[in-house]
């Protein structure tokens, strides 16, 4: 007998959905409301806001609204409508590939609208069933959706484990060797949750041994890592042999869309070959020339990225001073790791926010194994030290609180409501 599709999303709401009833509008699906900033408002009052990958500060930056207004203004949201390759391509859409890939120091770029859509699409596009995927098994789940939708064989290695890397690279290429196929590597140049680098460098020397493609996913690195801020490939002296890079505007660049930058023929390749761009609405003009804009303001203001850091020297001494555990973050992720449950996290989170008015993203199982919490802040050039200052205070009282059962006890309240 068929089973009912929906009773099976009723009995079983997924890891996260079954805290749904008790998570939603406050702990997931938060309301921050406001001008985005180091200081936002939740639930009426004001918190620091260490939540918002604004890592330049350019979202409500003046110059930034003024190109975003104007071209509001006088070019819509709608236009250029359709695809780009029919009827949605303009000369600021070139003008922006172009001027990511000279910044990135490659050959070409592709613009798409979204990073998680673009991702998944372009592993789509760049292997076949014959070609084999090598992975790092921390990437982001737009590189794991897109891993997903291969057809053929896929090897994951060890989180940043070079031994771990090569012994899977040594199993793609005897696969390699019986379909037929190439190997497409990918990692992330920033790995978003615990803020370490990915080990590029290591991986490309790899190249020496075994014949494969490298690429790398920078969202978090654009903007924030490198020589002018060109990416975590630049931080490490190996951008050469990055063969496809990806970066997003969602971050460094406060807006929306993304792109991939490579040789020539490999960007003409995604441009005739990942549907979710050939059959995708155009990213709006808006969107295009407030990127212009961003771009520009990393290339010419130095100072975005130092205060950038600055702020995130103080945080992370800071709370390292002050005994907290950031893990083998080397960039401005910072992540503070706690031992506690779900239930305990959630009480832990509310006293933050209602009683110290420091607001941060709680991350709990499944993202990380059970009995772990992760508390994780995102500096900004826009944060102050005052604003570090009353975050490590709040997050000591936190600390004890958890260690002595308070949370527990709570928790064992809000559960039993």
């Amino acid at each position: 007998m068929t089973k009912d599709l929906f009773e099976r999303i009723k009995q079983d709401k997924g890891p996260l959905g079954k805290w749904a009833d008790k998570a939603e509008g406050y702990f997931v699906f938060p309301k921050l409301e406001g001008p985005i900033s180091n200081r936002m408002s939740f639930n009426g009052k004001e918190v620091i806001t260490w939540s918002i990958n604004d890592y330049l500060g350019l979202a409500n930056h003046p110059a930034v609204l003024k190109v975003d207004g104007e071209s509001a203004a006088t070019d819509g949201l709608a236009y250029p409508m359709g695809a780009r390759m029919m009827s949605g391509h303009t000369k600021y859409h070139e003008q922006l590939e172009q001027e990511c890939a000279d910044f990135v120091d490659k050959e070409a770029a592709y613009l798409v609208n979204f990073g998680y859509q673009g991702m998944v699409s372009a592993i789509d596009a760049l292997v076949t069933k014959e070609d084999i995927i090598v992975y790092d098994m921390d990437t982001h789940a737009c590189i794991i959706d897109g891993v997903r939708l291969h057809a053929g064989k896929r090897f994951v290695y060890r989180h940043n484990d070079i031994e771990s890397c090569e012994k899977n690279l040594q199993r793609a290429t005897k696969m390699a060797a019986k379909t037929g196929g190439g190997i497409l590597l990918i990692s992330e140049g920033v790995f978003g949750m615990r803020g370490e680098q990915g080990r590029l460098k290591e991986i490309i020397a790899l190249k020496e041994k075994y014949n494969f493609r490298f690429l790398v996913d920078d969202a978090h690195g654009f903007g924030t890592l490198g020589e002018g801020g060109k990416g975590t490939g630049f931080e490490q002296g190996v951008q050469d042999g990055i063969d496809v890079y990806f970066a997003t505007f969602a971050k460094s660049m406060a807006g929306i869309g993304a792109f991939f930058a490579a040789d020539k023929d490999v960007i003409q390749y995604l441009q005739y070959n990942m549907r979710s761009q050939m059959f995708a609405k155009s990213l709006p003009m808006p969107m295009v020339k407030g990127a212009l804009k961003r771009l520009d303001m990393l290339r010419t203001m130095p100072e975005l990225k130092e205060n950038l850091w600055k702020i995130t020297n103080a945080l992370q001494s800071g709370l390292r001073n002050a005994g907290f555990d950031l893990g083998t973050t080397q960039t401005c992720i910072t992540p503070v790791f706690l031992k506690g449950e779900i239930p305990e996290a959630m009480a832990m989170v509310q006293d933050l926010r209602e009683n110290h008015s420091v607001f941060c993203s709680i991350v709990v199982y499944p993202v990380i194994p059970k009995g772990l919490i992760i508390l994780r802040l995102i500096p900004t050039a826009r944060h102050t030290q005052k604003d570090v200052d009353e975050t490590i205070v709040a997050f000591s009282a936190i600390r004890e609180k958890l260690a002595n059962g308070t949370y527990k006890q709570i928790a064992e309240t809000i559960m039993a409501e």
